[in-house]
């Protein structure tokens, strides 16, 4: 299954710092984090001791395949491993996630900083990766021993809880900003040329004409202050020549109303070609075992 927004005609960005999810708990939570990677670039999925094994079976895989929603190859490719201290081998650097103080005098960075930090330190060669704690539990403090430092996310100190695919979302989001910049997937359609003051001068007077006839100027002695406030309201928006155009016709009709006889202009197609005879080119070359 796959979502909207999927293209798969453009090349898909992979790489980035590991996801360590330790001790996984909800296949369906695995799924989603295999999710928010893809969304952001990350492709290196490692599973430490997930509760119920991997990969998963029946109901499980599907439940996992399914939150995926397309990203099935993260999930294909996860490495499995028995220990933490197996996971983390051959990094050079490693982020513990936390909402918790541990007391171990470690760093604590924010995810904006620890992912700029990460994407600059990943473009000079170096391996990092993330570490995730099990869902209702999360890491214990022989594991968060194992990392450089610790990232946490700001966020209510009351309810500081994060799901688990939710805090591989954030890191990932921080990831991509940093490693890939704030570019866009798409920009606004190009809007047609700002229209000059002369046409919107002359919409002006056509539409405060019609007010004027319909009493919409009333007492007369507002009528100048009515007639700014309109006026401004227009401009705030900022008329292209086609908005002009637009709002023009459309007063026209409210003005004329329905079009008694609707003219379309009719599409000239082009002759069309008869079909060239056809040559016979054997004719005259004879045959070789003739």
């Amino acid at each position: 299954m796959t979502g909207a927004g999927t293209d798969k005609t453009r090349p898909m960005i992979a790489g980035g710092p590991a996801v360590i999810l330790v001790r996984p708990q909800l296949a369906v939570n695995i799924g989603m984090c295999a999710r928010a990677m893809a969304n952001f670039g990350l492709s290196d999925l490692r599973l430490v001791n997930p509760r119920e094994g991997w990969p998963r079976t029946g109901a499980l895989r599907k439940g996992a395949y399914a939150a995926a929603a397309g990203a099935v190859h993260l999930l294909e490719g996860a490495k499995l491993y028995d220990t933490l201290e197996a996971a983390v081998a051959d990094l050079n650097f490693v982020w513990a996630t936390t909402a918790r103080e541990r007391g171990q005098g470690k760093r604590v960075e924010a995810p904006f900083t620890a992912m700029a930090e990460t994407a600059a330190r990943h473009a000079a060669g170096e391996a990092h990766g993330i570490m995730f704690g099990p869902e209702r539990t999360g890491l214990d403090n022989d594991e968060v021993a194992l990392a450089d430092a610790i990232m946490t996310f700001p966020v209510n100190p009351a309810y500081a809880s994060l799901n688990l695919a939710q805090a591989v979302l954030l890191s990932g989001y921080e990831w991509f900003r940093s490693s890939q910049g704030d570019v866009m997937p798409f920009a606004a359609p190009e809007r047609s040329y700002p229209a000059q003051r002369e046409m919107t001068i002359a919409f002006f007077e056509f539409v405060e004409g019609h007010l004027e006839d319909a009493g919409f100027f009333r007492p007369a002695t507002k009528r100048p202050v009515m007639q700014r406030n309109l006026r401004n309201m227009f401009h705030r928006m900022q008329l292209t020549q086609q908005d002009v155009r637009t709002l023009w016709g459309a007063v026209v009709r409210l003005v004329e109303g329905p079009r008694q006889h609707v003219q379309t202009r009719k599409r000239i197609r082009p002759p069309k070609k008869l079909p060239e005879p056809s040559v016979d080119k054997t004719e005259g070359t004879g045959d070789a075992l003739e």
